[in-house]
């Protein structure tokens, strides 16, 4: 005998009983699984439009590539900005690397970090400290030493600049580094960006996120 035909089918708790189906079971269990679809297809619709939409710092993977620099075009400080950035990108250290063991967001830590490496350090304004963990106070030093331009000043990025974002609609404050530069185009290494060293593209000028910059040369 078929194991289901018409309004019967197998009881599996008890071996060789039959039991009459109700009508509407099979409705039911369609109903879940256009129900189930449906939430899926949502998933995907949003995820695809969070992609589309999102600056691409947003978004847990590389979104290019670290650039090669012709050494010639930089000066000896924006080359030791660049090996740092490349070589903290390959060894995918935890953000506790940078901020001295605190479990803190670690964007501004990893700047500050990579700036004291390369024999730039910032000086915290609130401490002294070379670290400066905070995004905001991060802004407020580079304007402390007139090292600082606002997005639409007409000031273009250079090689080893510090980006300042204030991203409030999406995650709030955030900071990275320039590594390249294409006209309004730009290339980043950052911290922090999903829990990782990235490399992103940037488009500074439309990028409302963007207040301003800190200058490696002021």
């Amino acid at each position: 005998m078929p194991a289901h035909r018409g309004g019967w089918r197998f009881d599996s708790r008890q071996a060789g009983t039959l039991v009459r189906v109700s009508p509407a079971e099979p409705n039911r269990r369609r109903r879940i699984l256009l129900w189930i679809a449906g939430v899926l297809g949502v998933v995907i619709v949003v995820g695809a439009v969070v992609v589309a939409v999102a600056p691409s710092r947003y978004l847990p993977w590389d979104t290019a590539e670290f650039p090669t620099v012709d050494a010639s075009s930089v000066t000896a400080d924006q080359a030791r900005v660049l090996e740092l950035l490349q070589s903290e990108h390959e060894r995918d250290r935890p953000g506790t690397f940078y901020s001295d063991g605190i479990d803190e967001e670690w964007c501004a830590d990893f700047v500050s970090w990579i700036m004291r490496e390369a024999g730039r350090p910032l000086s915290n304004p609130n401490s002294g400290s070379w670290r400066i963990p905070g995004v905001y106070t991060l802004q407020e030093y580079y304007q402390g030493i007139g090292a600082y331009a606002e997005n639409g000043s007409g000031y273009t990025p250079s090689v080893g600049d510090v980006v300042i974002y204030d991203s409030s609609r999406w995650v709030g404050q955030h900071t990275n580094i320039v590594v390249a530069v294409d006209g309004d185009s730009a290339i980043t290494v950052g911290g922090n960006e999903f829990g990782k060293v990235r490399v992103h593209d940037l488009h500074w000028q439309s990028d409302s996120a963007v207040v301003g910059f800190g200058k490696l040369h002021p």
